[in-house]
């Protein structure tokens, strides 16, 4: 038993630093933005366009729609071999980046490798979990996630006098990580419930496809009104989120902090205390508590935090409220429920499609944002933007916490049968509830 609970926490570990790849790739960008932008001479409309396009919007938006289906239709393990080899051809690209076109490039490919990799990671770290301790397992995503930025903004203060070649440096230094990650997952096994799932369907004699999992997925209402719950916790909350992590440079100095250093050491704060809150609470409490009001506690906190911010007098007080309230709240917030409750939420035949549709709307709706919100920042100024912030923060805590799942202790078999039945119909069957 002992040595099964060590070997499970080696492949969530390995598997989970997707997320430390993916919340570095998009820190490398958010504090390098300014640098490269004076180098090469774009303006804020460009500066919005390579936000929208990297792993922090329609980048990864693009990687998950691949990575998503491919992920059910030839395993878990495939994606999390190759995703890797992809990003850190887009790290090179970028570090050493010459022009704008050649840096836009490096982030698209960054950004596709992620949206690959990031739903993956998370369908494979709760499927190889122990039941008693699936959230504390999928919170190590999160924990690595919040290290991410937490090291990536650090580092930025480090190499601030380098100027941009501190930057390049805070890229192949994810080309490393994203290097002896790839090399430590080669000996990981295969999910052993999509292995299973994959005998019975051929078993049953079902052909399966690129498009077998979406098809799967859309073909049951039993799952609209999971997805339709999820893109409100997760989708809601991570436009806001999203539009922080890429520009909360630019927000601090709308709101009075202009010095480069200091925003990035606000920042190093918020994702410590991120980290911190991860690991002393979702994950030593997801297990044992409610759910429900777990996740309402973080998510009215993250509403305070930019309500201060937004709204309050600026100086020291609400900057520094800010940063602790804002990094609690996203260690105990939408997006660890988010990869818990989508993998909890769907049948294992089609739970990376899942996945993979929901990162992909999610990011997508990042992306639209951040296309003008350089821009409106820049003419509307932070208070002009504060209604959009708060309503959206508002809607994802009511939606998580009205509909939040009874799922807590439960095998993902028994939440499969409570939601489908004996069995999830494959491709060639069709349930009478399904029909329904």
């Amino acid at each position: 038993m002992a040595q099964r609970t060590l070997t499970a926490w080696k492949a969530t570990i390995a598997v989970a630093m997707s997320n430390y790849i993916e919340a570095g790739a998009i820190i490398a960008l958010a504090t390098s933005l300014t640098l490269w932008q004076e180098s090469f001479g774009f303006d804020d409309g460009v500066v919005g366009v390579i936000a929208a396009l990297s792993a922090n919007a329609f980048g990864a938006a693009l990687g998950a729609a691949i990575g998503g289906p491919l992920c059910d239709r030839l395993g878990r393990k495939f994606i999390y071999t190759y995703d890797l080899i992809v990003f850190m051809l887009g790290a090179l690209m970028v570090a050493f980046a010459p022009n704008v076109a050649l840096l836009i490039i490096g982030v698209i490919l960054m950004g596709i490798a992620v949206g690959a990799g990031v739903p993956a990671s998370w369908t494979y770290i709760a499927e190889e979990a122990p039941n008693e301790r699936r959230a504390a397992h999928v919170g190590t995503a999160q924990l690595a996630w919040s290290i991410g930025p937490a090291v990536g903004f650090l580092l930025a203060v480090v190499v601030a006098p380098l100027g941009l070649w501190g930057s390049r440096i805070i890229f192949l230094h994810l080309f490393v990580i994203a290097a002896i990650t790839w090399w430590v997952r080669r000996g990981l096994p295969e999910s052993r419930r999509w292995t299973e799932q994959r005998q019975r369907e051929r078993d049953g004699g079902e052909k399966i496809s690129f498009f077998s999992g979406i098809s799967g997925l859309l073909k049951d209402r039993r799952n609209y009104t999971a997805l339709l719950f999820l893109l409100g916790v997760y989708g809601l909350w991570n436009t806001v989120a999203g539009q922080a992590g890429i520009f909360q440079p630019r927000v601090y100095a709308a709101a009075g902090v202009e010095d480069p250093i200091q925003q990035n050491l606000l920042q190093v704060l918020v994702w410590s205390l991120t980290a911190l809150a991860t690991w002393a609470i979702f994950m030593r409490y997801g297990d044992r508590v409610r759910r429900r009001w777990l996740y309402a506690a973080g998510a009215v906190l993250g509403v305070v935090a930019w309500a201060v911010l937004i709204y309050a007098p600026p100086g020291l007080f609400s900057l520094l409220f800010f940063a602790v309230a804002w990094g609690i709240s996203a260690g105990v917030g939408a997006q660890a429920f988010y990869g818990l409750w989508t993998a909890e939420l769907f049948a294992t035949r089609y739970r990376a499609s899942a996945q993979g549709m929901l990162f992909m709307l999610a990011r997508v709706m990042v992306g639209v944002l951040s296309l003008v919100f350089p821009v409106l920042l820049t003419h509307l100024g932070l208070a002009g933007l504060g209604s959009i912030i708060v309503a959206l923060l508002v809607a994802a805590l009511l939606i998580g916490t009205i509909w939040a799942p009874d799922t807590e202790g439960k095998s993902l078999e028994d939440i499969e049968r409570e939601r489908y039945g004996e069995h999830v119909p494959l491709a060639n069957e069709t349930s009478a509830s399904a029909r329904a």
